[in-house]
């Protein structure tokens, strides 16, 4: 890879507390997110009325990069690691599909949007905003979904795989939402977050390393089985689905256990016309960590042009500096193979010149 032409496919930004209140009406105000310690000295966030855990800080972590809520400083960071360009995702916003009130998780939906729009417009060719969608009510996420696209330039949605109100993402409800983002013509991002505000794997664990080590690849993988066991992918050919953050090594043991499902249990299932496999590398891609050791497997199983490189920079668990380097300098990588992961892969996925 020369200098300056890494693509990272999920960078995330770290919404600046004091942005709420210039983003929201003023008639929100009272909903807005803000950090504070509970009566136990433990981080919360607290918006819409409730208040929840956040993720337990490590003081050897070291502190958070300005980047993630200064464009300036995060372009000097992507200079500085050979980033071309970088694929946003919420961190406040993740918590947003767990708010039980669908007009309040629109409104915060919608003036994260319109700041990171904002955000973005410091080099709109290097940041790349991906739209938050609200998903408690579908006629509001398809109309968010398209302002994105329309409006602010979002290059893919994200949704997080978990259910809401009860209905996962191949529930009958959600089919007018797969056509509107097929015709938009831009990916769906599948972000699970361990927030704790919505059914996750990881709920039977008190322990937040046991929850995040269980939430992340464990309801991608429910993901996956919705979005193709469920059929969405059959009716909807022209929709293309993103699974980050989760690694890639779970990959190819699921694809074959539902292969193996789908024929053995099919008069159970819907009719599928592909095997899970199939439909997989024709719709789908997945971001691997720059020194997951699995990765060269991945690629003998399922090939290489469905994976891409991502550095979950600014959180404090990303590599900074060093994301494109630790991928870039492997010994058990081919360059071609590098070269569609760092960049191929994400410029095709979400149609990048």
């Amino acid at each position: 890879m020369t200098a300056m032409t890494a693509i990272d496919a999920d960078g995330h930004v770290i919404e600046p507390d004091a942005m709420w209140l210039e983003y929201l009406p003023a008639e929100y105000h009272a909903v807005a997110p803000r950090r504070l310690l509970d009566n136990r000295g433990r981080r919360c966030l607290s918006f819409g009325g409730r208040t929840w855990l956040t993720p337990p800080w490590n003081p050897a972590w070291p502190p958070i990069r300005p980047g993630g809520g200064d464009p300036k400083a995060r372009l000097d960071d992507m200079d500085a690691d050979g980033i071309a360009a970088a694929l946003l995702f919420p961190t406040t916003g993740l918590f947003f599909s767990g708010i039980d009130d669908a007009e309040i998780a629109a409104v915060l939906c919608r003036a994260y949007n319109n700041w990171l729009a904002d955000y973005c417009s410091a080099d709109n060719s290097r940041l790349l905003p991906i739209g938050l969608l609200p998903q408690a009510d579908v006629r509001g996420t398809i109309a968010e979904a398209q302002r994105c696209v329309h409006d602010l330039g979002a290059r893919g949605l994200m949704l997080r795989p978990n259910p809401v109100d009860g209905r996962n993402l191949d529930d009958p409800s959600y089919e007018s939402l797969w056509s509107a983002i097929e015709a938009l013509g831009v990916p769906v991002v599948v972000h699970e977050g361990t927030t704790m505000n919505v059914p996750q794997s990881g709920d039977r664990f008190d322990n937040f390393a046991f929850r995040h080590a269980c939430s992340h690849p464990h309801e991608q993988q429910y993901a996956v089985l919705s979005l193709i066991g469920g059929g969405v992918l059959q009716r909807h050919p022209g929709l293309r689905a993103v699974f980050v953050e989760s690694g890639c090594g779970w990959l190819p043991y699921w694809l074959e256990r539902l292969d193996d499902h789908m024929e053995e249990w099919n008069y159970t299932t819907a009719h599928l016309d592909l095997e899970p496999t199939e439909f997989f590398l024709r719709q789908c891609f997945v971001t691997t960590e720059p020194n997951e050791r699995g990765l060269p497997a991945v690629i003998e199983l399922l090939g290489d042009d469905i994976i891409m490189w991502a550095s979950d920079y600014p959180h404090p668990d990303a590599i900074f500096p060093g994301a494109v380097t630790a991928l870039s300098e492997r010994d058990d990588l081919t360059d071609a193979s590098k070269d569609k992961l760092l960049r191929g892969n994400a410029a095709r996925c979400f149609g990048l010149a």
